[in-house]
């Protein structure tokens, strides 16, 4: 249901403003990452791996889910251990009562120097504000749990990711109406230049590091090999479980 609340929310004036500022940030960072096998987890209307250029691309998310290529939980995944070169999670991990399990998983199937690309609404801003009023019972999108991002880099010390970069956006307050929108838009070349950590959405952009690890590359045929076995994965993973790569 939170999901189908949310993509609801995204076709209002503050959710394609939000969805559009997040669409070009997803299009330039995933747009240089390379490997085999991609993975969105969540949200699958919100398609963040369109301009990837790997072979195997997966939207995973619940069953029932539509457009989705993969339906399983998102914290058991149906994919082998390392067998993953990105991980991208827009939004999922604010809406979702474990959070730290989805990361485990990320941080499971991510091969090593795999890349995870987060997306969230930031607790530090008028958006958050807005959800501090609404309260968690609030209607989408203020219902979530926003996780600030000195909180994500915790996170991703403790599993063993290098943060890489990120951005903030979205300076304008979360009014409903377009024309109240644009009339805020100046706020954007504003925030960008004298509060960037005060933008109401960021992303997040992590590699999974093994330090005092040697990597010895498998052979491209070999690996090809292994990508496509994983994209042979069954419809609804729920009921069919999928062997390792």
């Amino acid at each position: 249901m939170v999901m189908e609340n949310f993509a609801a929310w995204l076709e209002t004036p503050p959710g394609r403003y939000v969805r559009d500022w997040e669409q070009a940030k997803f299009d330039l960072l995933v747009a240089d990452i390379f490997g085999f096998n991609a993975l969105q987890i969540g949200f699958p209307g919100f398609d963040t791996l369109r301009a990837n250029r790997m072979p195997f691309r997966f939207r995973c998310c619940g069953e029932g889910a539509r457009p989705a290529e993969v339906s399983s939980d998102p914290h058991h995944l149906p994919f082998g251990t390392n067998s993953i070169d990105l991980v991208v999670l827009p939004h999922i991990l604010e809406f979702d009562p474990h959070p730290h399990q989805i990361l485990r998983e990320a941080d499971r199937v991510l091969v090593p120097e795999g890349q995870v690309v987060i997306s969230g609404f930031n607790p530090f801003s008028l958006w958050g504000l807005r959800r501090t009023l609404a309260g968690r019972h609030g209607s989408p999108p203020w219902q979530g749990k926003y996780l600030s991002v000195p909180r994500l880099r915790d996170w991703f010390a403790l599993l063993g990711f290098e943060t890489r970069g990120g951005a903030f956006g979205c300076y304008a307050p979360p009014v409903r109406q377009e024309k109240w929108l644009q009339r805020w838009r100046f706020m954007d070349a504003a925030g960008d230049r004298w509060w960037p950590v005060m933008g109401g959405v960021y992303i997040l952009q992590a590699i999974k590091r093994q330090h005092g690890m040697r990597l010895v590359m498998p052979k491209w045929r070999d690996r090809m090999t292994r990508a496509k076995a994983l994209a042979l994965v069954p419809r609804n993973p729920l009921t069919h479980k999928t062997d390792e790569p």
